[in-house]
């Protein structure tokens, strides 16, 4: 499978993305307070790389195979580390890091809904539509996190 100039560009476009997201999610794995939120962006920052995994797959002229897990961020069930009336540094602070994170997430799923219009080939639009899923997965999750939280 060859790319068009205009299909590469908007694949290493969205990798930059995801780069920015796997390391974001490592840097705010260390920087949160509550073990739940570090543990949260640990498994973001995993699938946000292999995310960026896929698309590198596709820059190399294969679309891998894809199983849009669509029922992440309904599943998804956090335990409350701060009550709703808890007012301290350290919630506020997590609550800083999650909403960061929601914002990312809307600014990348964007980018693909934008991009799946790019292509011709109906694999990669249909893989990049299951990258944008898990990506509305994630925020689900940081704002189930934040409403658990007493954060929203």
């Amino acid at each position: 499978m060859i790319l068009k100039e205009k299909e590469r560009a908007a694949i290493e476009d969205l990798q930059t993305q995801e780069k920015s997201c796997v390391e974001k999610y490592g840097k705010y794995a260390k920087e949160a307070k509550d073990p739940e939120l570090k543990n949260l962006f640990s498994r973001l920052q995993k699938e946000e790389q292999k995310h960026y995994d896929s698309l590198s797959q596709v820059l190399n002229g294969s679309v891998p195979d894809c199983d849009c897990n669509d029922s992440q961020g309904r599943d998804y069930a956090p335990k409350a580390a701060y009550s709703s009336m808890s007012s301290n540094a350290d919630k506020e602070h997590d609550a800083f890091l999650a909403t960061d994170c929601i914002g990312t997430e809307k600014l990348v799923s964007g980018e693909y809904n934008t991009d799946v219009f790019v292509f011709g080939e109906s694999k990669i639009r249909k893989l990049l539509a299951d990258i944008q899923i898990e990506e509305q997965n994630h925020a689900e999750m940081l704002f189930k996190y934040k409403m658990a939280n007493g954060m929203a």
